[in-house]
């Protein structure tokens, strides 16, 4: 049991020291030779990975910037997982509630980076064969509910950050919300489009209420706008539920 606990303790020391050699001295049995060869291979399989992952945000740092903020998320971080894009989600999920505020980050970091995963979730998740079993693709989308594609993410950012290059780099938001909708197409290409605030409420009270018909939601948006005129809305909504059918962002109407 003593020597259990003893090779226990030296793992721990282990990894401890991989995590932050700057706070953890290595195991005193470890030649620091061999140290420096796992330290290096862990950290820099890390920082691949994550550039790989998120290539607009790496190209926006500088390599001591993002040499220093992939080293705080490998020191800090407790990761649950080894897979590859379900640690790109960790690092998203640090950057909101684990990074905090730090001079010199980018104000829209944490924003962008979710932006960029959601190319990677969506280009790696499964396609649910009974979603498009539930869906009549000719269906009537104002008579019958309109069903959204499981591969179809709607999201509101504070920031623009679509259009975030190294050539746009906005200091402040604008004070209006950009919506999208990404989405993986037939032929399995993730693609984004931007959207207006009447189609992201469209989009997520049809999947917010899967037995609504797409006239009865409709109206349900007129009534929230305080519309004067509820058929123009109708009409309007109608041929942008037609486009988003088209994209096939909706798979169709639902049946049954």
């Amino acid at each position: 049991m003593a020597e259990r606990r003893s090779h226990l303790a030296v793992q721990a020391a282990f990894a401890a020291h991989l995590r932050d050699p700057e706070a953890n001295p290595a195991p005193a049995d470890v030649e620091d030779r061999r140290m420096a060869i796992y330290r290096e291979l862990f950290f820099n399989n890390v920082r691949g990975l994550l550039a790989t992952a998120f290539p607009v945000l790496r190209r926006l740092l500088d390599d001591e910037q993002w040499t220093a903020l992939i080293r705080d998320f490998f020191r800090r971080h407790r990761a649950r997982t080894p897979i590859f894009h379900k640690l790109a989600e960790e690092f998203v999920d640090w950057l909101a509630d684990g990074r905090g505020t730090v001079a010199g980050d980018p104000p829209f970091l944490a924003q962008l980076a979710h932006y960029e995963w959601v190319e990677l979730a969506l280009s790696t998740a499964e396609d649910p064969p009974a979603a498009a079993m539930l869906a009549n693709p000719n269906g009537d989308l104002i008579e019958r509910p309109p069903l959204v594609s499981p591969l179809s993410w709607t999201l509101a950012y504070d920031w623009p950050v679509h259009r975030i290059s190294p050539d746009f780099q906005p200091a402040a938001p604008s004070g209006m919300q950009t919506f999208l909708v990404v989405y993986r197409n037939r032929q399995d290409e993730v693609k984004f489009m931007e959207i207006n605030a009447v189609t992201a409420r469209l989009l997520t009270l049809a999947e917010e209420q899967p037995t609504a018909s797409g006239g009865d939601l409709l109206v349900q948006i007129a009534e929230e706008l305080a519309h004067p005129d509820i058929d123009a809305v109708i009409a309007a909504g109608a041929e942008i539920l037609e486009s988003l059918r088209e994209r096939g962002i909706v798979l169709g109407a639902r049946r049954g």
